[in-house]
């Protein structure tokens, strides 16, 4: 490919937006007056535009408050419907699916999961309640019960203990009531 082929390489500047042409143009090449009228009309004719559609730009955003405030629709409703068609357009995407549906398959391997763990724990509960020491513990606490609290049946469960306890207590420790002349 050779690079003096027109159109192929373009080695002149292009220009970014907000770039003045005016400073690309290097000092060495020499406009005649006649260029720099032509170039000088110009330049106001655009300048000129700029105004006007300036002008024009903000009559038609005037124009566009009028009629969104004679319809009611104030900022936050359009807010609200940009968030509405914004989601709906995201939960249109292919991504969105794809995520929705990964995140549903580990909600259900993770519930799963913890109701493995739950029965693994109900599992051990069990055994313990069966277990040779928590029976001694339990015929122990029994015998405690039966000797404070009195004649309640065996089987019993630990609330219970405490409550007689805590009432055998106190029916020890209150005071008697001296008979007063209305209760002889």
């Amino acid at each position: 490919m050779d690079r003096g082929e027109p159109g192929v390489l373009r080695t002149d500047p292009v220009l970014e937006e907000g770039e003045d042409a005016a400073a690309t143009i290097s000092t060495s090449e020499a406009l005649s007056e006649e260029e720099q009228d032509e170039l000088r009309r110009e330049l106001a004719k655009v300048e000129e535009e700029i105004q006007t559609l300036s002008q024009v730009l903000a009559a038609k955003e005037k124009h566009l408050a009028e009629i969104k405030r004679k319809l009611g629709i104030s900022s936050l409703q359009e807010i609200k419907q940009n968030i509405s068609k914004g989601w709906q357009d995201m939960t249109a995407t292919s991504a969105y699916k794809k995520t929705s549906e990964t995140l549903s398959q580990a909600g259900q391997k993770a519930s799963a999961a913890f109701s493995s763990v739950g029965s693994v724990i109900t599992k051990k509960l069990e055994d313990v309640k069966n277990s040779p020491t928590f029976k001694s513990f339990e015929e122990k606490v029994e015998n405690l019960k039966s000797k404070v609290g009195g004649t309640k049946p065996a089987g019993g469960d630990f609330g219970d203990v405490l409550n007689s306890t805590a009432n055998a207590s106190a029916a020890t420790t209150e005071p008697r009531s001296e008979p007063t002349p209305e209760n002889p």
